[in-house]
């Protein structure tokens, strides 16, 4: 339903000089939460990562994401955008599916505290964090100073047990780890 539609009266002067960013309606990104299940543990570990750059070095608990990424367009598939957002942020492919072959487990979307909506699947796979390497981004860095710098979007990822990660993840996305802890319980019961 448009505007007019709905009855309401646009000046047409203000319509033109403030014209309607679909880009700026809603940003969102996507990602996904690779998890694993160690031989000793009770419950999965998950792999976040921890925001590189000058502003987050001395950062730690309440800082870490699993990496995502937003939409290059407003209509892009978001699975594949997490998927290639995680090739991107930690240099390695998420694996195409579940180890029993199914798809990847939809965790749903949470709205972080700036407003930004996040979407995330969960895949069971492994990586070495050692071997990870993230894309850059530049930066002008100390601020005003005209010195622009290179920084990894993520300096480090790191496998968490679910209560370690929920300390070190970002407050809005701690949800994520519910939901997949209740896929993986209500896995369990269906092979049983």
């Amino acid at each position: 339903m448009s505007l007019a539609d709905a009855g309401v009266r646009v000046d047409p002067e203000w319509a033109r000089c403030y014209p309607y960013d679909a880009s700026m309606a809603r940003r969102q990104s996507a990602g996904i939460l690779l998890f694993r299940r160690p031989a000793a543990a009770r419950e999965p570990e998950v792999l976040l990562g921890h925001p590189g750059g000058p502003l987050f070095a001395r950062r730690d608990e309440g800082y870490w994401s699993i990496p995502k990424g937003e939409p290059d367009e407003a209509e892009q598939d978001l699975l594949a955008v997490a998927r290639r957002e995680f090739a991107e942020e930690v240099g390695r492919s998420a694996p195409p599916c579940q180890p029993d072959g199914s798809p990847a487990i939809p965790l749903g979307t949470i709205v972080q505290k700036g407003g930004k909506v996040v979407h995330a699947w969960a895949i069971e796979g492994d990586l070495d964090p050692t071997t990870a390497q993230s894309n850059v981004f530049d930066l002008e860095w100390p601020p005003r100073s005209g010195r622009h710098e290179s920084f990894p979007e993520l300096d480090r990822v790191a496998w968490f047990a679910l209560d370690e990660a929920r300390r070190r993840l970002k407050p809005g996305q701690i949800p994520f780890i519910d939901r997949l802890i209740a896929a993986v319980a209500s896995e369990r019961g269906v092979r049983r």
